[in-house]
């Protein structure tokens, strides 16, 4: 049973959706229905409205194919060049990752950052901000740290960003919150998400939500990739810039399909009552979550098992056919995290995955 934080377990509508006769996505004028239906899903999804402009900030939705990652990357390839000056805000491995891309684009980075069992560095933030020397012209944030369970509430430091100089771009990595938790996508310029978190589909495709604003900055670049720029998505009417993942595409499609079946309000209720199961459990067991629980995200929960993740998983394993994660980097044996995201934001899933912690234990 997957039960890891991404990729995570694919409910069986969605295989049979990847079982039926390959599209070409080339040629075939279905595939283009297929995509526009998906971009359509993912603007509910995101909660943006990508043809009313009174309804906020206009935004578009794109699905290049390469996994997660690839978003990260590509936002910061098309936003960035030489000389550009990046605040990265961090308290997580991925928000420090944002530095390392800024920095091999050739950008200047400057890591605003917190220990990565504390919350986001406003006080450090605002001290930067007032440095009239500095002139940001991107900013990047996490709002859900995987490796740490760790869901950031971004509504602060976009206050601040807003309030110093509301030309900034804001880049955000909602990976593995997006379609679990609500993301204040208005205030976003690029919002990133991905197939294989809380969509349940399988990994391979990235997906954002892009403001117009991101979109002139892009236009004003000079990307030296095709794979890493989000420019060539953006009208897809006369063909994709390179063949489409066509069965990740419908995969994705039909996922999405079933969340919206199942509605906003009660995909995001079921995803903080399993958090809430699992976070009970963990406690019977002796447990404490990473971070506490006022800052753990309701799509993972990691728990502190020092010194002993590693034997701790294989031991689920091997014994009881279960799988979760343990940390990353200098955590990898320190936590072991459990994904309850997606189709897996179950009540029964986390139970038969917590007895088995149990029998383990």
């Amino acid at each position: 049973m997957l039960m890891t934080p991404g990729p995570t377990a694919v409910p069986a509508p969605v295989r049979d959706a990847m079982s039926r006769e390959l599209i070409n996505p080339d040629v075939d004028p279905e595939f283009h229905r297929i995509y526009d239906r998906l971009t359509d899903r993912l603007a509910t999804v995101y909660g943006v409205d990508r043809d009313d402009a009174a309804a906020g900030p206009a935004r578009d939705v794109v699905v290049p194919g390469g996994e997660g990652i690839l978003g990260l990357e590509a936002a910061i390839a098309s936003l960035v060049e030489p000389g550009t000056e990046v605040l990265c805000l961090s308290n997580g491995l991925y928000g420090d990752g944002f530095a390392d891309f800024v920095e091999s684009y050739g950008g200047e980075a400057t890591l605003v950052s917190a220990e990565y069992d504390d919350s986001l560095p406003l006080a450090e933030l605002e001290s930067v901000l007032a440095d009239a020397d500095r002139e940001f012209e991107v900013a990047t944030m996490v709002h859900c740290e995987t490796p740490t369970g760790t869901l950031n509430d971004l509504g602060p430091a976009l206050d601040l960003l807003e309030e110093a100089d509301g030309e900034v771009l804001t880049v955000v990595d909602a990976v593995s919150s997006l379609g679990g938790v609500s993301v204040p996508t208005d205030r976003i310029d690029v919002c990133l998400g991905a197939s294989q978190k809380c969509f349940s589909a399988p990994p391979g495709l990235t997906t954002a939500a892009i403001s117009e604003r991101a979109w002139a900055a892009m236009d004003e670049r000079d990307p030296h990739s095709l794979y890493t720029n989000f420019l060539p998505w953006r009208d897809t009417s006369e063909g994709f810039p390179y063949t489409h993942l066509t069965t990740e595409v419908v995969a994705l499609d039909a996922a999405l399909g079933l969340w919206l079946d199942e509605g906003l309000d009660a995909v995001r209720q079921r995803h903080r009552t399993a958090a809430a199961r699992c976070r009970e459990r963990g406690a019977e067991l002796g447990l404490e979550p990473f971070p506490d629980p006022e800052r753990s995200s309701p799509t993972v929960t990691a728990f502190e098992v020092p010194g002993r993740a590693e034997e701790v998983q294989t031991r689920l394993r091997e014994d009881h056919d279960v799988l979760l994660a343990t940390g990353l980097a200098e955590m990898a044996d320190d936590v072991l995290r459990v994904g309850h995201m997606g189709h897996n934001a179950r009540v029964e899933r986390v139970d038969e995955a917590m007895d088995a912690l149990a029998d383990v234990l």
